[in-house]
């Protein structure tokens, strides 16, 4: 297999294990300091179970790791800094709803020049 075909395989499969909302909840909830379960359950508002199943999803692709504690388990990001990225691809959102309010403004400027009857 071709080494590109390689890489753009693994960052898919990266960015797919971020593509689901909780999941980029648990990075966010994780980006300074490490939780447990009951912490990220009572967070996101979603089932123990829920949370389990997507921890695990991202400790198999080493995005976390645990650290037993008693019965309490808690995660961490292995690459704090990931956090920092989710946060810089917020910048794409923005500019994105940046047009569509400019959008927004023209249409709703020319149906009141319509109503009117004006034209520019």
């Amino acid at each position: 297999m071709p080494v590109r075909r390689l890489v753009t395989q693994e960052l898919s499969k990266f960015l797919g294990v971020l593509s689901h909302p909780h999941r980029i909840r648990i990075v966010e909830e994780l980006r300074h300091e490490e939780r447990d379960v009951n912490f990220l359950e009572k967070t996101l508002e979603i089932s123990h179970a829920r949370v389990s199943q997507h921890l695990a999803l991202m400790r198999s692709h080493r995005l976390v790791v645990e650290r037993r504690a008693g019965r309490r388990v808690f995660y961490r990001l292995v690459q704090p800094d990931l956090a920092g990225w989710l946060l810089e691809g917020l910048d794409f959102i923005e500019r994105d709803l940046e047009s569509v309010q400019d959008m927004r403004q023209a249409v709703e400027n020319v149906k009141s020049e319509w109503q009117t009857g004006e034209s520019s």
